[in-house]
């Protein structure tokens, strides 16, 4: 039976804590390193090579870049998201484009000399509840209205499904992204069973015994825990007011097709009555609709 969800007493969320434990995981450049390798099959050794260029202040409408680094000649964005978002390539653009502000500081974009810019892969990385599969590339031209041939201007992103069970071989590759998303799967099937805040204790004090995650999480409990509870409880939010939209989307679509419907049989020559009587509503109602044309 699941019990009410009744956290203990914790500190309000504060600005020093990272926004979700998978950016707290591969801000240290060697774990970076190791996921960088394993979605490109490379084998770099030297942490000191990727250079960390997230843009830790830039927030644009409540967004904020989880990771981005620049190795050799190409810069790359990591995203982590634990809901869909087909919005993605949209944010990657805005991304992007102050990254590439900060390339060109103090450098003349109305020279005869070309100004070379890394670069970019864009990819995100998925541990939502939504059935998605290994691999999707999403694209900004996806958001295009009416667009007529090969867009001009195109963003590609690529989503990797991180959760327990899937890219197995990517997982092999990377135990830190491997044992990430076990420790995921540990709160997430545990929040089913009792409160929030015993499901994080719980799964942080079994997979330190497990060896999953352990020293990082020894490292740090507290901050993690606090940081788990909150990007559980943004998830739930999300997943709310999604549901709060599809439901808001099927009521519009019904008013609308309920006023068509009303008015069609107005020009059939339907009395105001009869609309009434067939649609099941009241002649107020059916008046307020025709308004004029009644």
């Amino acid at each position: 039976m699941k019990h009410v969800q009744t956290l203990e007493k914790a500190p309000a969320a504060n600005r020093k804590y990272k926004d979700t434990v998978f950016r707290m995981l591969f801000s240290d450049r060697e774990n970076l390193l190791s996921l960088y390798n394993a979605v490109m099959g490379a084998h770099y050794q030297n942490a000191k090579d990727l250079e960390i260029v997230t843009l830790e202040n830039a927030i644009y409408m409540g967004m904020k870049n989880d990771l981005a680094f620049v190795l050799e000649t190409n810069i790359y964005l990591y995203e982590h998201q634990p809901t869909l978002n087909p919005n993605l390539p949209l944010r990657d653009l805005f991304y992007i484009s102050m990254e590439y502000q900060k390339c060109v500081t103090n450098k003349s974009l109305y020279s005869t000399h070309l100004q070379k810019i890394p670069a970019p892969k864009f990819m995100v990385f998925y541990n939502g509840t939504d059935e998605v599969e290994d691999r999707v590339e999403l694209r900004l031209s996806s958001a295009y209205q009416h667009l007529a041939g090969e867009p001009d201007l195109e963003l590609k992103v690529l989503m990797l499904n991180i959760n327990e069970g899937h890219n197995e071989e990517l997982m092999d590759q990377c135990r830190m992204l491997k044992e990430y998303a076990l420790y995921v799967a540990r709160v997430r099937r545990y929040t089913a069973e009792m409160s929030l805040n015993d499901a994080v204790t719980r799964a942080i004090n079994e997979c330190i015994r497990e060896g999953i995650l352990a020293e990082f999480l020894q490292k740090n409990r507290s901050e993690v825990k606090m940081v788990s509870i909150l990007e559980y409880d943004k998830e739930l939010e999300e997943k709310k007011l999604r549901k709060a939209e599809y439901e808001a989307g099927l009521e519009d679509g019904r008013n609308a097709g309920l006023e068509e419907a009303i008015r069609s049989m107005h020009v059939s020559g339907c009395s105001t009555e009869d609309i009434a009587r067939m649609l099941g509503k009241t002649i107020e109602e059916v008046s307020g609709i025709l308004g004029n044309n009644v």
